[in-house]
């Protein structure tokens, strides 16, 4: 999608990305829940695919992950077959493709996609025909992507085992790794440690949604208990620094042990700017994108990736996302440079694939440079 320019005559979807954190069912097209949902008789609030869109923008914007969460309720219904699963994956690819992006993890709970007789595997097995079409259009069209299932295990549930076997079954058809996701206060990722202890005898990386609904020690469990490669948003990381004080444009900041651990070893924190803000995790530092602590981590050394986490809720893309990124802290394109070469060196790839991202990243940034 264009129409994000960057410092007036840059338009940010032609800078190469990679995206890492972008939920599937967040990620669909207004038109396309509209008109499934009359197909599956889906009870939704709107008239027409725009107006759907708006609904799913107003009812997101709630400062809670809770109420952010019910809005799933309705692309879930409509993820119930394979055909239709097939096609929101496609469409999906299509449209990260036409946002730049490179290399895209495509994360999902299968286990929210069982109530019409799928099983679990056919339901990996139907999201991964649809990414596999969305690739072929992308490449007919002259561009190339790829793409990877991140299997993700409802963190209320007690399937995190059976979900982590699946994605292991299913390593060389197309999943790169595992997650947990949904409500995270009460949910520790130690709810799931013989999923994880599974997956780490597997030698099957994992990232965990931590540090957006719940704080440090929601973190500190991502790392010990799940292993974490990755932290799905960790914003509130940010909890364990303490700005001393500021003069002259300079902060003088305490890192705490675990972000010290956290930065030192370079773990990647899957920020999503919008939906950080709307969700409410952000809420201790302020209310507006100004006010995430992206750029306090960021001029730390902190390894900062750029998300959308859901297009649909949070109205965006990541060009979006890297342009809100460049208003609010006036960065220039090495900095964005910077979050791509992140992303691309987190990604769940192999260490020589993880390399010839980045140069196609690099050599696209010079491009426009």
């Amino acid at each position: 999608m264009a129409g994000w320019l960057l410092w007036g005559d840059v338009d940010a979807a032609t800078l190469p990305k990679v995206s890492l954190h972008d939920h599937l069912d967040g990620g669909l097209r207004p038109g396309t829940v509209f008109e499934l949902a009359q197909e599956a008789g889906v009870a939704v609030d709107a008239a027409d695919g725009e107006s759907l869109g708006a609904w799913f923008r107003d009812r997101a914007d709630s400062g809670s992950l809770v109420e952010y969460l019910k809005t799933f309720a309705v692309t879930t219904g409509v993820m119930q077959t394979a055909p239709n699963l097939e096609r929101v994956a496609t469409e999906f690819v299509e449209d990260l493709a036409d946002d730049g992006v490179l290399y895209g993890e495509v994360r999902w709970a299968p286990e929210q996609h069982l109530e019409r007789g799928l099983t679990l595997d056919g339901a990996v097995e139907a999201v991964q025909r649809g990414l596999d079409a969305g690739v072929e259009r992308v490449q007919r069209s002259g561009r190339s992507i790829r793409v990877g299932q991140l299997v993700t295990a409802m963190r209320h549930a007690d399937r995190g085992l059976e979900i982590a076997e699946l994605a292991v079954r299913h390593r060389d058809r197309g999943v790169v790794g595992f997650d947990i996701a949904g409500a995270e206060a009460g949910f520790p990722p130690s709810r799931h440690r013989l999923a994880f202890d599974y997956l780490a005898e597997q030698q099957f990386p994992a990232t965990v949604h931590a540090g957006e609904a719940d704080g440090l020690d929601s973190i500190r469990s991502a790392l010990f208990d799940g292993r974490a490669l990755r932290i799905g948003h960790g914003v509130r990381l940010a909890e364990d620094l303490v700005v001393e004080r500021e003069d002259d444009d300079r902060s003088y900041v305490t890192v705490g042990r675990l972000a010290r651990w956290i930065r030192d070893r370079q773990i990647a924190l899957e920020l999503s700017p919008s939906s950080n803000l709307q969700t409410g995790a952000i809420a201790r530092w302020g209310e507006t994108i100004e006010d995430h602590p992206f750029d306090l981590l960021y001029q730390l050394g902190f390894r900062v990736t750029v998300n959308t986490d859901n297009r649909l809720m949070s109205g965006t893309t990541l060009s979006k996302e890297l342009a809100l990124l460049t208003e609010a802290f006036d960065y220039d394109l090495d900095d964005l440079l910077t979050f791509q070469l992140n992303a691309a060196e987190s990604a769940f790839l192999p260490l020589e694939d993880r390399e010839a991202l980045a140069d196609r990243i690099t050599s696209g940034f010079d491009a426009i440079d």
